[in-house]
């Protein structure tokens, strides 16, 4: 496999998953943790190798290094495994899922922002997403007609900060996610709910199902639920672990345990809240998003600018929701008919957001 995102929480799983059945990792694609990088590189002898930054080429103990967002695109095209793991983070996880489509590939992704901006111009057929609640739903699908798909959100750091102490929070206070570590983006979007929104959209991409929405389950073991036309409700459990929808992503079908099965006595409970418009402002535009999709670029663009911008301290978390509600609305013509038009509507949604 190509694995892109390899240094990520994804990438490290994905790696126990490779190690564990047996599959050769032809090529690692790293940001700048090169002393992690080269550890892997160490470990699995990947054919070639890529990095953000040049100025740090001359540390990965490796003689193949390509650099960049060109640098990715030229070692895709030399590779020849048929699985390329998209795990980047951010729009910059656009173009290598393009370019892997285009070269016949089967492309397990981790990458949202792929679907959000570009669900409708994209190949679905040939993703397998590797996110916890898309695997719970199409683990639930049988030949029985649904009505509606349901989601499960961890309510992320702000679950029970009082209303009052939102606009004060820190870019730091946001990082502490209740239930799990992940990449500081992800965590972010979760404190939002803008990662939840995300989930939505591309649900919608690759399941078609119209009725669509997302509720809070705070031990995050339920992660999905499929209501079906006769009346019935099937749910997905499991253990907050990416291993399990990996190993699916990665081998197709997955005859052994990967995770410890749920212990329902030990659980004792579960609660279910519906998500706060006044905790998580970005969810009034919820139903207008899933009614135009193809706007989802424009959300993107705009949550990634304001996550920069609350990281600098230049906004608060609940403008950053604010912000983007307001990027949404100023494109409100934002239908992107092709991938050229995705990267020009990217470009400005940013400066819009930058003036």
């Amino acid at each position: 496999m190509v694995l892109l995102g390899s240094t990520g929480s994804i990438g490290l799983n994905a790696l126990l998953i490779a190690k564990r059945f047996g599959i050769e990792v032809e090529a690692l694609v790293a940001g700048k943790n090169i002393a992690l990088l080269n550890e892997q590189i160490k470990e699995h002898h990947p054919k070639y190798v890529a990095i953000a930054d040049e100025k740090d080429r001359s540390l990965v103990n490796h003689p193949h290094v390509f650099v960049g967002k060109e640098g990715i695109l030229e070692l895709m095209q030399k590779t020849e495994s048929f699985l390329v793991v998209n795990a980047l983070v951010g729009f910059v996880g656009l173009a290598p899922s393009i370019e892997a489509l285009r070269l016949g590939k089967r492309l397990a992704l981790a990458n949202k922002e792929s679907l959000v901006v570009a669900g409708h111009l994209l190949d679905t057929k040939k993703i397998t997403p590797i996110d916890s609640e898309h695997f719970g739903l199409w683990y639930l699908l049988g030949n029985r007609p649904i009505s509606k798909m349901i989601i499960t959100a961890s309510g992320g750091a702000f679950r029970d900060t009082p209303l009052e102490k939102l606009a004060s929070m820190s870019f730091e206070d946001a990082l502490k996610h209740p239930n799990w570590s992940m990449g500081p983006k992800i965590t972010i979007d979760s404190a939002t709910m803008t990662n939840k929104l995300f989930e939505l959209l591309e649900a919608k991409w690759l399941f078609g199902c119209e009725k669509l929405d997302a509720i809070i389950e705070p031990k995050s073991i339920i992660h999905a639920f499929v209501d079906f036309q006769d009346g019935s409700t099937t749910a997905h459990l499991a253990k907050a672990d990416m291993k399990l929808p990996i190993a699916f992503a990665l081998l197709g079908e997955v005859q052994e345990a990967i995770l410890p099965p749920i212990d329902l006595v030990s659980i004792g409970s579960f609660s279910f809240q519906n998500i706060d418009k006044a905790r998580y402002p970005i969810w009034e535009i919820k139903d207008d998003v899933l009614a135009n999709p193809k706007r989802g670029v424009v959300i993107n663009a705009a949550n990634e600018v304001g996550i920069a911008q609350f990281y600098n301290r230049e906004i608060s978390i609940l403008e950053l929701a604010e912000r983007t509600k307001k990027a949404y609305r100023f494109f409100e013509d934002a239908l992107p008919q092709s991938l050229d038009e995705v990267f020009q509507i990217d470009k400005e949604v940013r400066h819009y957001c930058l003036k």
